[in-house]
């Protein structure tokens, strides 16, 4: 069985640059998926994220998931369960605006330092979205820009406690699917696990790792590459016991960013034969997502290609 990539930063800018760089592209190419060690965000930042994270989930989101187990009888389940997932979450919305004071239930305390744990992912995110142009033979800045629209990036975190599940083999953690953004970057419990990719046909575990970074590519990150890089589906199985935490957050296009392969990208046979990813706007790649999110991503991308020819042939002139 392959290792899971574990790749470590620490040297990117030195003399193992073309190494890591290496490390990335296989990564990018035959797992849509990496972990990060020695990536630049403090220890001891994490560490406090951690213990806030999991003190909010016990003194405001344990009893209210509870209660919701309850009331829909969740935790007797005699089939399969199709259309909820055994997660308790809150989203906090980092750009182009911050909601983070708006939301209730949070410490003052914990704003902040989701708020400083936000700027260091976004600045992250950026790093790394130029470290694919590197390899992409793109110039610098271009995913960024490309993900730019009017106002810049969407860019925001879903935090999600995944209680002890009574039926793990009937309720799913998180149903499987692929992220519809743009590069998502999780910091994740180090000893419950629960995250699985499919690779190869295969359900594979992303290890807990402590003070790792997870790094997921995104559907639009498919198509700015014309499918050289691919999302990738991916689930949480619910585990009978200990809560796993997860803090998963999304450096997406901003909503009207127009969404298309890069040209340098598009090979002259993939243009010949129509294999070329649509073109469109992130918000409306979005409102159909939303409907489908654990459907296959190859009918989102067909819809949007059917929008885009109707875009192209423009309104039929009638008598």
């Amino acid at each position: 069985m392959e290792k899971f990539p574990v790749i470590s930063l620490e040297k990117v800018n030195g003399e193992e640059r073309k190494t890591i760089l290496e490390q990335i592209k296989d990564a990018c190419e035959n797992w849509g998926f990496f972990e990060l060690v020695n990536h630049g965000i403090p220890h001891e930042l994490l560490d406090t994220v951690e213990r806030m994270t999991k003190e909010h989930y016990r003194k405001c989101m344990e009893q209210r998931f509870k209660e919701l187990v309850a009331s829909k009888g969740l935790d007797a389940v005699q089939a399969e369960v199709n259309d909820m997932d055994w997660e308790s979450t809150f989203h906090l919305r980092h750009l182009p605006a911050s909601n983070i004071s708006e939301l209730p239930d949070l410490d003052d305390e914990y704003r902040k330092v989701m708020k400083e744990f936000a700027q260091k992912l976004e600045k992250l995110a950026e790093e790394l979205l130029d470290l694919l142009c590197e390899n992409l033979g793109l110039e610098k800045g271009y995913l960024k820009k490309a993900f730019y629209g009017s106002k810049g990036p969407n860019f925001g975190t879903k935090v999600s406690n995944y209680p002890p599940c009574p039926k793990p083999d009937l309720i799913k953690g998180l149903r499987a699917h692929t992220d519809a953004g743009g590069i998502i970057l999780l910091f994740q419990d180090d000893k419950v696990s629960g995250l699985q990719l499919l690779k190869d046909g295969q359900w594979i575990d992303v290890p807990p790792m402590r003070h790792s970074i997870v790094i997921n590519l995104g559907d639009q990150l498919e198509v700015i590459t014309n499918g050289k890089y691919k999302s990738v589906l991916h689930r949480v199985i619910a585990q009978t016991d200990g809560t796993r935490m997860s803090i998963a957050s999304f450096y997406n296009p901003g909503s009207d960013a127009v969404i298309y392969p890069a040209p340098n990208l598009v090979e002259k046979e993939a243009e010949e034969k129509n294999q070329v990813y649509p073109k469109f706007v992130f918000e409306d790649y979005m409102k159909l997502y939303t409907a489908v999110k654990f459907q296959a991503k190859e009918p989102r991308f067909e819809a949007m290609k059917e929008v885009e020819a109707a875009v192209k042939l423009g309104p039929i002139a009638t008598a």
